[in-house]
């Protein structure tokens, strides 16, 4: 017997398995910058604007704007390219779904020496480690990026 999977549909039309919505997201603008592209357009939730917002605060995506595609609501953002070379080197997703990561403020340290940023969800929204820390805030670490 077959396994039967939950598929939705993505901007572009293609079919995508449901699967952690921020990871989707983060590879899909690493993935992008590293193919050369300025763009990337993901499905758009309040969640993944806010974590845009984030990395538009920490430097490292240029804008991030609701557009629609098809009568679908999108998320549109636009990368920072340096002579074709991506500024996001990596990501690495901390809490998943499976198993979520909690950091006391004391317990949020630099990424790559200070040249990436933690993503956190404090009671105060959506904010980089470093906001975090200043405001002696913590929360669920969502992903980290450098």
């Amino acid at each position: 017997m077959k396994a039967k999977f939950r598929a939705s549909r993505n901007p572009l039309g293609n079919p995508v398995l449901t699967m952690d919505s921020i990871s989707n997201m983060i590879i899909q603008i690493k993935n992008a910058g590293i193919a050369g592209h300025s763009d990337v357009h993901v499905p758009y939730s309040k969640l993944k604007h806010s974590v845009a917002e984030a990395l538009k605060k920490e430097g490292f995506i240029k804008d991030a704007e609701k557009e629609t595609y098809k009568s679908k609501p999108v998320l549109s953002l636009e990368l920072f390219l340096e002579n074709r070379m991506p500024k996001i080197k990596g990501v690495k997703r901390i809490s998943k779904p499976s198993k979520r990561v909690y950091k006391k403020f004391s317990e949020i340290h630099a990424v790559k020496s200070g040249y990436g940023a933690m993503i956190i969800s404090t009671s105060k929204g959506i904010m980089s480690g470093r906001e975090a820390r200043k405001a002696k805030l913590g929360g669920e670490a969502l992903f980290s990026i450098w």
